[in-house]
């Protein structure tokens, strides 16, 4: 069974590109902005630490002297690690200009059936029009794609934003007005058993301030593997 720092290293290698070094490049996306400066990933396993490719000696050692205590404690996952002392340190390098606090999940062994979810292909991406259309030019990029309509329409999609030989990470959204009603959860559901029909790894992560999408993980018992934070 693969362990949860090694689950890490997959996840964090499915959300940035990186150099030969192992150094973070760009964010793992067509066209992706710049990678983070500084990554933490806490697990119950210990903590991966990832630097942009253009961060150096000392700025490294500034930062990993002061995610010692962070790297090493066995707070829960679901206190989040505090982003003021990473901030502080690199704000006296360049400004702060985002900060990414949130958990990570994997999914359980067994998934509920989906039901009423819909493959996404280039033959019938009208259905993503019009609620879900920026989701248009994905539709290749971000396969395997799921959605749920209604009244012909698609009102929740999940697909893969990011890929990787190993994992795929899932994007989700629904509209606004149809919120609430579980249909999230059932994309969800419908695109993790097909990223492992491939021979992959389903990802789930979100920020702490996206109460909807930690809902989404709660219904589908997925199971918090690591605590993020990443600061540009």
């Amino acid at each position: 069974m693969i362990s949860a720092r090694e689950l890490m290293r997959v996840h964090v290698e499915a959300l940035f590109t990186h150099d030969a070094a192992g150094d973070l490049v760009r964010v793992n996306e067509p066209d992706g902005a710049p990678a983070p400066r500084f990554f933490l990933g806490r697990t119950v396993d210990g903590a991966v630490r990832r630097f942009r490719h253009d961060i150096d000696h000392e700025l490294r050692r500034e930062l990993e002297d002061a995610s010692k205590d962070d790297a090493l404690s066995e707070r829960a996952l679901d206190s989040p690690a505090s982003p003021a002392p990473y901030e502080a340190i690199l704000t006296r390098y360049a400004p702060v200009r985002r900060t990414w606090v949130g958990p990570a999940f994997c999914f359980p062994q067994e998934l509920p059936m989906p039901s009423a979810t819909i493959l996404i292909t280039e033959e019938n991406t009208h259905l993503l029009r019009p609620l879900l259309a920026p989701w248009l030019p994905d539709v290749r990029s971000s396969q395997p794609m799921f959605a749920l309509a209604v009244d012909g329409q698609a009102v929740t999609v999940c697909a893969s934003v990011r890929i990787t030989g190993m994992a795929h990470e899932a994007g989700v959204e629904t509209c606004p007005s149809y919120r609430g009603r579980g249909y999230a959860a059932r994309v969800v559901a419908a695109w993790a058993r097909a990223v492992r029909d491939m021979g992959r790894v389903p990802l789930y992560s979100t920020s702490w301030q996206n109460e909807a999408s930690r809902a989404v993980a709660r219904k589908l018992a997925l199971i918090c593997f690591a605590n993020d934070l990443h600061i540009t």
